[in-house]
């Protein structure tokens, strides 16, 4: 397969005034790209790799040729963390059923959660993602570095933010904490449902 950039499940305006339409467009449309682009050419020299899911590669760097590691893991890395945050976006949508259950057993209540979700992406060093994993049974919340994968890791991502500069610089400049909090105003709590689902089987 050649990996493909698929559209946006909305309209680049969709998650205002939280997420911007310029941010959006520039994000999706070049910057996602790019990773697209970089891993095809990657894989140019490795055609029978081609025809792996793009999780599968991440889940075994070890069997990618050292000539294209560490692109695989990079530009990869970059797709399939943005197809996973692309869909986990929405306006309006409630935490509830697992979800809620889980985190509330795992960190004690909602804003305790959020709370240290939110530490932990502050305390994040340059460019990374801040990601609510299910490993060994239970919730955790990791950071992992520029666009490496929780799967790489064995952990299954069940939510995450994407901390790069290029996410939230023209709306919010370096106001990190402000960035956060509109991020917490358009999750797919339906879509994180179904994360959860898919990790705890």
């Amino acid at each position: 397969m050649v990996y493909v950039l698929e559209p946006l499940p909305y309209a680049y305006n969709a998650l205002e005034p939280y997420f911007d339409e310029q941010t959006m467009k520039l994000h999706h449309d070049k910057h996602h790209q790019t990773y697209v682009d970089k891993l095809n050419a990657a894989l140019e020299v490795h055609k029978d790799l081609q025809n792996k899911k793009v999780e599968d590669l991440l889940k075994d760097l070890n069997k990618i040729p050292e000539s294209s590691k560490t692109a695989v893991k990079n530009h990869g890395g970059g797709h399939f963390n943005h197809s996973f945050w692309w869909p986990m976006l929405k306006k309006d949508v409630q935490i509830s059923g697992d979800i809620q259950k889980n985190i509330n057993a795992s960190f004690g209540n909602f804003e305790d959660f959020k709370k240290k979700f939110t530490d932990s992406a502050l305390g994040l060093f340059g460019s990374g993602w801040t990601w609510l994993v299910f490993s060994n049974g239970k919730l955790e919340i990791i950071n992992t570095p520029n666009q490496d994968c929780p799967i790489t890791l064995g952990k299954v991502p069940v939510l995450g933010v994407d901390m790069w500069e290029h996410s939230m610089y023209l709306r919010y400049n370096n106001r990190k904490g402000e960035y956060l909090g509109a991020f917490f105003k358009v999750i797919n709590w339906d879509k994180v449902n179904e994360h959860l689902k898919h990790a705890m089987k």
